[in-house]
């Protein structure tokens, strides 16, 4: 195979940190090449620079042979390089083909580019109406326009940030096989995920990254998830550790919810009902858009509800807001770290306040207590390693990981008797990840209700005692984890239900 990108001896620093230090690796045509390793490794900071979004202090890269220097994404996509980001970048008011024209250069007459989107979409296995009102897409066909979109310029590399975050199993396979296409037609594929077992299946190469260096370079079907996981931390990993727990008395019961979504486009719950007893962990899963951030919504408080269609320890408090609630001991984490479970701007003591003000009792007639909010705010930074230069810091200067771990520990360390938490390794390395688990899991030992809401399979087959899915605001009945299919999971996320998974698993 030929060499597409060859990059050599690259380093990058920003003040007080050293995101790339003299990074080497080279990528060939039609080769799935993984980028691995933990939160702040430096892998945003690499692709970005290949992109044409960072510029390098020191070093060069070669594209085909040539000298590669590009000053923008406009560049680096004239030269062959398209890419795919994690967070989409798609207007929900226009249709697909008025996004993909957005995306182009000198896009042709609508009629043509809808004719050509048909065409590449089927060719690749990827059908998309160009005509459909994105608003209304789900997230896997969303995560297809932006795909589409770089297909239609037809890239010699390819560039893929976490691109299943939001998707079933059964779309994962549908991907997979695209970018099998893509490769066998000689188009590079630069593929960054945090799912060790994904990266078994579709890489061929995968070039380690720790600390802005790369650490080592493996071929991923010849390695473990573990052993690479380890080499990505530089430390041995211990599975988290599942605490036998006898079934307490129900905790939060849910009856008949059915509430409109305050989100734009967002998804309705429809007659959602679901009990969960002390010390047990119930795993809900579901492709994004189909009704977790509304289900978060109306546990937590923020969105209002008959009274008896949420009880905490049989107490109805459907129509109580959030402080009411965190009263009786339920404790909320969101999926949107930034906004709205943390206040960009405000210091990581102050963002300690906002939601441990009740459980913690930081505010003493009328007057906040500094000094114990101070102490919270280093308690929590502490137990969940946050990695921060201290707590006086802006949430927003803060990676994602490390606010993620702020975040949940701030929820955890409030001795709740329902927690309720979206996606809460949600951008984490994974040593960041088990630790979360690990400390969901011990406070359900300790006798906490524990409603996990996430995309991520395995996570949830990991903790999850019992298992539902949602689908456009529907909830599957919760099912016992043990003895699950990944194959019978990926029907109930995709909206069969009860019988019907019965009779698919059988069939």
């Amino acid at each position: 195979m030929t060499e597409l990108l060859r990059v050599e001896g690259v380093t990058k620093a920003y003040p007080g940190v050293v995101a790339n230090a003299d990074v080497s690796f080279a990528i060939r045509e039609g080769e799935v090449h993984a980028l691995l390793g933990e939160n702040g490794a430096g892998k945003s900071t690499l692709v970005k620079m290949i992109y044409g979004l960072v510029r390098p202090d020191h070093g060069r890269m070669w594209l085909r042979g040539q000298d590669y220097a590009p000053q923008e994404p406009r560049e680096a996509r004239a030269a062959g390089v398209g890419m795919v980001f994690q967070h989409f970048s798609l207007f929900e008011a226009l249709s697909v083909a008025e996004n993909v024209a957005l995306g182009m250069e000198s896009p042709p007459r609508l009629g043509d580019l809808a004719a050509r989107i048909r065409q590449v979409s089927e060719e690749y296995g990827l059908p998309l109406d160009p005509s459909r009102m994105v608003g209304d897409l789900s997230a896997g066909e969303r995560q297809r326009v932006e795909i589409i979109r770089c297909l239609l310029q037809d890239p010699r590399l390819l560039i893929m940030d976490e691109p299943t975050s939001v998707l079933t199993p059964q779309e994962v396979e549908i991907l997979f096989q695209t970018l099998r296409q893509l490769a066998a037609e000689g188009t590079a594929i630069l593929y960054i995920s945090h799912k060790l077992e994904e990266i078994r299946a579709l890489c061929d190469t995968a070039t380690i990254l720790r600390r802005g260096r790369v650490v080592a370079t493996c071929i991923p079907r010849d390695r473990s998830a573990r052993e690479m996981a380890e080499l990505m931390v530089g430390a041995v990993l211990t599975p988290p550790e599942r605490h036998g727990r006898p079934a307490g008395e129900v905790a939060l019961e849910v009856a008949g919810l059915s509430v409109a979504s305050p989100i734009p486009f967002g998804t309705a719950l429809k007659d959602v009902g679901f009990s969960v007893t002390r010390s047990e962990v119930l795993g809900i899963a579901g492709v994004a858009g189909n009704g977790q951030d509304e289900l978060l919504l109306a546990l937590s408080g923020e969105l209002k509800a008959p009274r008896d269609a949420v009880r905490i320890a049989g107490r109805g408090v459907g129509d109580q807001g959030p402080n009411a609630r965190r009263a009786l001991g339920l404790v909320a984490a969101p999926e949107e770290r930034l906004g709205h479970a943390a206040a960009p701007d405000m210091s990581l003591v102050e963002n300690a306040l906002l939601s441990g003000m009740v459980r913690k009792r930081l505010v003493r007639r009328g007057f906040i207590d500094w000094g114990a909010t101070r102490a919270f705010a280093q308690a929590i930074v502490a137990a969940f390693d946050v990695r921060t230069p201290g707590t006086f810091v802006a949430a927003r200067a803060l990676s994602g990981g490390n606010l993620q771990k702020f975040v949940v520990g701030r929820e955890l360390s409030q001795e709740p008797s329902v927690i309720v938490i979206n996606q809460p390794t949600w951008g984490v390395d994974a040593s960041a990840a088990a630790a979360i688990r690990q400390a969901i899991l011990d406070c359900a030992a300790a006798g906490a209700a524990v409603v996990v809401i996430s995309q991520d399979l395995d996570e949830l087959l990991e903790i999850a005692d019992r298992f539902s899915a949602l689908n456009e605001g529907r909830m599957s009945p919760p099912r016992p984890t043990q003895g699950l299919t990944i194959e019978e999971i990926g029907l109930m996320m995709g909206g069969a239900h009860g019988m019907e998974v019965a009779h698919h698993a059988h069939a």
